[in-house]
């Protein structure tokens, strides 16, 4: 079976549990902080791990105090690091959690948000079908190296999401993106705002026109949506209950690319995702432990748990 190559960042999560978020001047009392392993490259990676699905994880992890977290982390994980850059320091993400578990990410970026060709020269370039990329790494200063990557293998499957920083990133640059052909992978509120639509249908046949490829939009509890270019595919929700949000929509992908990975169709395959993405949401941080991941795993309906060949 071929490889899925995840580009991106694997950081530390600060999580801090608050009323509200602060306005100026006011002076608020956490709750709880705790750390975790986190990063939209390596959430969506995490999946693919549970699914045993393969995958190399293209990250570099710098020095520091959050570097040394995070090799700690990956190496209990038995993730295979291929760039070590203990010079340059690693970054993390101060996620915010609100009474609710609505999250708001406050972000130094450091040397895991870079990308050159060179990172992958102890990966096995070629066994790979399918790439995901993230717009944080796209708006990077190394951005356009992803972008000249890609160029190269047009035999790719890209798996694109842009990040809540969507309106943020150069306009040339997502324009180079979309003409690589991408699955795009956005929330409702990305894809009304990039596209300028007053509905998630127009908004995805308006990214389908550039891309030629299924359009994939998460509506929180009203579940998610595809267009694959000729249906409008919904999948209801589950039902969960919110401790945060933080890594809700790098699991769904995850999940999505592991379905397709399986042979699951689009419909199959957000529908699976949704059973993922609502066991991370129903605990603290992005991760899911064995035995949350086989829970969501086993809450399927049968038709979905027998596409995959995981042992449940």
């Amino acid at each position: 079976m071929k490889q899925t190559l995840v580009i991106g960042s694997s950081v530390v999560d600060v999580i801090v549990n608050i009323p509200h978020l602060p306005v100026t001047g006011e002076d608020i009392h956490i709750s709880k902080q705790s750390r975790s392993l986190g990063g939209c490259a390596y959430l969506t990676s995490d999946i693919l791990r549970h699914f045993s699905a393969p995958y190399s994880l293209c990250t570099a992890v710098g020095g520091g105090i959050y570097g040394n977290f995070v090799l700690e982390k990956l190496k209990e994980r038995d993730v295979q690091v291929y760039v070590r850059r203990p010079d340059e320091e690693n970054g993390c993400c101060y996620c915010m959690v609100e009474e609710g578990g609505e999250r708001t990410f406050i972000v130094d970026h450091g040397v895991e948000y870079t990308f050159y060709e060179s990172y992958l020269e102890n990966i096995q370039t070629e066994t790979i079908d399918s790439v995901y990329i993230c717009g944080l790494e796209i708006e990077e200063y190394t951005g356009m190296n992803i972008i000249k990557y890609l160029k190269k293998h047009p035999e790719y499957e890209i798996y694109f999401s842009p990040s809540p920083r969507i309106m943020k990133i150069d306009s040339n640059r997502i324009e180079e993106v979309l003409k690589l052909h991408p699955i795009v992978h956005l929330n409702e509120k990305e894809i009304l705002e990039f596209t300028g639509a007053n509905s998630i249908v127009v908004g995805a046949r308006r990214l389908f026109e550039k891309t030629q490829r299924p359009v994939i939009v998460t509506l929180g509890d009203k579940g998610s949506y595809c267009f694959d270019g000729e249906r409008d595919l919904y999948a209801t929700p589950v039902k969960t209950t919110v401790v945060d949000t933080i890594g809700a929509g790098d699991s769904h992908l995850g999940a999505v690319i592991a379905a397709r990975r399986f042979g699951l169709s689009f419909g199959q395959a957000i529908e699976a995702a949704n059973y993922i993405s609502a066991a991370v949401v129903a605990k603290e941080g992005g991760l899911l432990e064995e035995k949350d991941f086989k829970n969501a795993v086993n809450k399927m309906p049968a038709k979905l748990q027998e596409k995959f060949m995981v042992q449940v």
